[in-house]
């Protein structure tokens, strides 16, 4: 995370963002590792008609955190959506917030990795960030 706090200045607002990573870098582990996808980004998640149709990519799939599953809530879903997910799921607050400290580290990594190369995946991870110092102030 160092390098990416140091590769992204100028591009994202590396002070709030290093400060909620020094707040959920410390969450103790809550649950035992679960089968999890790994990478449920969007180009991994197929979609028809607002309804999840289907998941690619399935090769990683391995005994983790079950929060980093959560990724995909960061990458994909506005703030009402998140919440129903939270609720179905009956997600504690630390799961959440590990949850938010997987996707806070992804898209860190997207950012300025992608900003020249793939612009396209360089904006979703803006976007992740900015959804994520919006749930970290309120």
């Amino acid at each position: 995370m160092r390098l990416c706090f140091a590769k992204s200045e100028g591009l994202v607002d590396v002070v709030r963002l290093r400060s909620l990573w020094e707040d959920l870098r410390v969450l103790p582990e809550m649950d035992r590792d679960v089968m999890c996808h790994g990478d449920l980004t969007p180009q991994n998640v197929l979609v028809a008609a607002t309804r999840l149709a289907g998941v690619l990519d399935t090769g990683g799939f391995g005994a983790a955190d079950p929060a980093l599953d959560l990724v995909s809530v960061w990458h994909l879903l506005d703030h009402e959506r998140r919440e129903l997910v939270r609720q179905q799921l009956q997600c504690g607050d630390v799961q959440w917030r590990r949850g938010m400290a997987w996707a806070l580290q992804q898209a860190m990594g997207l950012v300025w990795y992608y900003a020249e190369t793939n612009p396209v995946m360089s904006r979703w991870g803006l976007r992740t960030l900015d959804r994520l110092l919006g749930a970290s102030a309120a």
